[in-house]
């Protein structure tokens, strides 16, 4: 069958193909660890690359390719996305992963199983992984934004700034690696190579048409989470302006009744009316037939429509 090692720790198996895979450390205790005088330069470099984005390259009968994928735990600085390396030969792979990749024991169960006998097969399992195991979260991003838009329907506009700043910005993470995964897998299958066959181009070939699917789902998600927001920012600003709108008639209400008990409170002779039993009751009756005819004619004027 094969080998597996992370962190050179073994599976027995068929000494015609060898799979080794090298998870954590740093670029220099990478190095010393992955001893094959045969590896190009190259190729050395980018499996202990701190940053990498997926490709596939052939490399004579070899081929170097990184793929993007969900990790088993989330990273401090809030990625939940980790790149796998694989150097692919006829009969040996060479991975490396900085942290956990969730589809990494997947592929190991199905080495365990007998499932996968050489290095098209490995491919192909990491690749229907990898895609089978991002697809859920996408989704979920789907009905988050499904979520958002009933509660933008409902009238419930608070807290929903952040929740779709926060899918937009994961459904952009999402996107910046799903789509270069799909253009990785479709170089993968065209590659001229004898350890690719007909069955493992079929798997990878719907691996890629699963992630193409996937950036179709982002691009779609991250316009609505977009058009969200721009409504979201429409409705705060219809309801500062209602309020405004009722601050501003509540103040030319009072208005000229603040001119009138203001003109009636000054210190004065000759005040109408100041040793009348009925003028306190009186102003006040005036007063208020002054702020129902302000009202009335706002509303004639329909300035109090919404």
């Amino acid at each position: 069958m094969s080998e597996i090692a992370s962190g050179q720790a073994c599976v027995p198996g068929d000494a015609d193909f060898l799979w080794e895979h090298f998870e954590q450390g740093e670029s220099a205790e990478l190095s010393s660890a992955i001893k094959y005088e045969d590896i190009p330069e190259v190729v050395m470099q980018a499996l202990v690359a701190t940053e990498t984005r997926p490709r596939c390259d052939q490399i004579g009968d070899g081929a170097l390719i990184n793929l993007r994928g969900p990790a088993v735990a989330t990273a401090a600085d809030g990625d939940n996305l980790v790149s796998i390396r694989a150097w692919v030969h006829d009969n040996r792979v060479i991975s490396v992963s900085r942290r956990g990749l969730a589809a990494t024991s997947q592929v190991e169960a199905a080495m365990r199983s007998g499932d996968i006998s050489d290095s098209g097969d490995l491919m192909a399992a990491f690749a229907r992984a990898i895609s089978s195991s991002m697809d859920p979260q996408v989704v979920s991003l789907g009905d988050e934004v499904d979520g958002c838009e009933s509660e933008l329907d409902a009238g419930n506009v608070y807290q929903l700034r952040r929740r779709i700043a926060t899918i937009r910005s994961e459904a952009i993470a999402f996107r910046r690696f799903v789509a270069p995964n799909r253009d990785a897998l479709l170089v993968l299958v065209g590659l001229r190579v004898g350890w690719l066959a007909d069955d493992d181009r079929l798997h990878i070939r719907e691996a890629a048409d699963l992630f193409a699917r996937m950036a179709e789902e982002l691009e779609a998600i991250r316009e609505r989470a977009a058009l969200l927001h721009e409504q979201l920012t429409d409705l705060r600003a219809e309801l500062v302006d209602q309020r405004s709108l009722m601050i501003a008639v509540v103040a030319f209400i009072f208005l000229p009744l603040t001119f009138v008990t203001g003109l009636l409170g000054m210190n004065v002779e000759g005040i109408p009316f100041a040793d009348a039993r009925w003028a306190f009751w009186g102003v006040v009756g005036f007063c208020v037939l002054l702020g129902l005819f302000v009202l009335g004619w706002f509303g004639m004027r329909h300035w109090l429509r919404r």
